[in-house]
This record gives structure tokens, sequence and C-alpha cells, in this order.
């Protein structure tokens, strides 16, 4: 199901992440990196929901706006039953709807607004999302702690949050569409193969994204998907090939942009809810404010699963959700 707007756009947004990150390639696009993964705090968990808070902080900052003129919220993030963005959101008073799609969580959330304020309902809505490293390895697999191997086919859990105001107002970047992915199972059960779970359901919204809308690949400037890392990319393209006889020529991925991954420890590349959108609100958005990109459509990706169902050896479901982005006229 593809959605489209008339007038919302995203007016502003911040960036906030850990060191491998701001170590990275597109270190100098985030508005802050921290030097350790404690940020201060006691636990992995805290240090987690005071990345949507700083995150917060710094969008207040640049737009001169307080939680008081935000209408609602809309937050995700891993943690079991949303807690980095619930334990942020205490004690704020904003109303605030808790998203869960995994890593395909910041997608999800534009769409949510831009369904509000297609409709009017509302005036302003800040998007948040945040993940952090140690964090979801505690809870989905082994704390790092433990010093667990791990096959090359990982995905290295990005740590960061990012806050986008999304509104009316005719400033920033528009968004033009979004497409609601479907869940899709290919039956497969690799908690360490994130990229070839989600690639299938990636494939799937960029096909019905262009049914819908009529478009070809070569309408958008740049596909970009959420963290299928290096080997979820090129089964993404095999995939799209094959199965839709597209050929995905101005494509890239996230998770492998993110970091170095010939210098940086991470694996097959950058996966979590705010791979995405560190490297779109960073990076991207600063090419198409140059007018460098004009049409960028972003695809994030999320894995379905959580810790009972992969102890239990169940596949993993995923889905992906699209929004088309444009520079304004």
């Amino acid at each position: 199901m593809t959605l489209k707007y008339n007038n919302v756009y995203i007016n502003c947004t911040s960036t906030v992440t850990g060191p491998y990150e701001g170590n990275g390639p597109l270190g100098n696009y985030f508005d802050k990196s921290f030097s350790d993964l404690y940020f201060g705090e006691k636990n992995w968990e805290d240090a987690e929901s005071k990345l949507i808070k700083e995150a917060l902080e710094i969008l207040y900052e640049k737009t001169g706006a307080t939680k008081f003129d935000i209408d609602l919220f809309i937050s995700g993030d891993l943690s079991n039953q949303l807690a980095a963005s619930n334990y942020a959101y205490a004690g704020e008073e904003a109303p605030l709807i808790g998203i869960y799609a995994a890593c395909a969580s910041s997608t999800l959330g534009l769409a949510l607004a831009a369904n509000s304020l297609e409709r009017k309902e509302i005036e302003k809505v800040v998007c948040t999302v945040c993940s952090h490293n140690n964090a979801a390895e505690k809870q989905f697999r082994y704390p790092v702690e433990y010093g667990g191997p791990k096959p090359k086919t990982t995905t290295f859990t990005a740590t960061g949050g990012v806050a986008a105001l999304v509104s009316g107002k005719k400033e920033g970047i528009r968004l033009e569409s979004a497409t609601i992915g479907k869940v899709i199972n290919s039956n497969i059960s690799d908690v360490y193969h994130m990229g070839a779970v989600m690639a299938p359901a990636a494939a799937d919204t960029i096909y019905r994204h262009l049914q819908d809308t009529g478009r070809s690949v070569n309408y958008y400037d740049l596909i970009l998907t959420g963290d299928l890392g290096i080997y979820g990319k090129e089964i993404l393209k095999e995939y799209m090939e094959k199965e839709y006889g597209i050929t995905l020529q101005n494509y890239e991925d996230t998770g492998v942009m993110l970091f170095n991954l010939q210098k940086q420890p991470v694996y097959a590349g950058a996966s979590g809810p705010v791979c995405a959108p560190l490297v779109t609100y960073g990076y991207i958005f600063s090419e198409m404010k140059k007018k460098k990109l004009k049409r960028v459509l972003l695809v994030a990706t999320g894995a379905l699963m959580n810790p009972s169902r992969v102890n239990e050896k169940e596949s993993i479901p995923a889905i992906a959700h699209a929004v088309s982005l444009e520079v304004l006229a």
C-alpha cells in the first residue's frame, strides 16, 4: 500500500552517535558523537535512552522549539517493550506513540506522522529512533563481555539516536509518499545473517512501490536500503533481477555506508533502527540540500524476531517500509 502526501516536510533533523559511527566515514555529518558507549550512564539501557534525549535537545536547539510546541511524538527502538523510548520520554509529559518495526521503525514513524499531518489533525510531529550495540547484543544474542565469536555475515548494531521534526511547513525535505510493507517470511532462522532475512522484504516493498506509483528505478537518483550489509545488499540485487526483472543500478545500503568495513571490526556492516536515518539525516540530506540528489527512496528493513522465537529455532519474518524523499523545487 502506497500513500501519497501533498504537504508533508521533514523540516529539521538531529543525529547523535557512539564512537564507531563518529570515527566512521560519515562522522563529520553527525551533530554529536560520544567517545565511549556509556555516555556517563551506569548501564547500556540507560545509555540507549540518553541517545533519544540528546537528539531531542539538539533538535530543539536547532529549531527553537520546545516539547510544548510538538503535538505528537513517535518513537521506536529495539529493546523489549520499547524500554529505551519509554524511559527517555518518561517525565516529558509528551503524547507518545511507541512503534516497533525493528530496524524499519524510522520509516514507519515517518509514514505515521505524514498520515496524521496530511489529514491536518495535528501540526507538528517529532519522530525518534535509537539503538545501542551493547544493549542489542545483550538482549538478542550474548553480552559482548562474553567475547563470543560471530560469522562474517553478522551485522553490527549501530549506536545512535535521531530526531526529525515533521510538519506541513514547506521547508527542508519533502516526504512525497510512503509504502507500507508486508511481513515476509523466507524460512531463514540464522540470527547471524539478517541481510538474507530482510532482503526479500526489501525487494517486495521496492517492487510494490514502483508498481503503485508507475515509476521505474531510474525515477530515483538513489534507492537506499536500511541495513542489509554487504551480503544482504548483493542478495537483494540478485533477488530483484530474478524475481522482478529489475536491475538496481542507482542503489546503496546504509549498513555498508555507515562504517569503514575494511578498517573497523564491524563484520558485514551496520544494522539497527538508527542505521538508515543516521546515514540519511546526515550524509544523504546534506547531498540533497546541495541538490546533488533530488529524489531518494529510503527503504528501512527490519527483522521481526524476539529472543524467545530465536531460541526456539523459529524462522525469522521481516518487513520493509519505504518513504519517497524529494528536494523542494
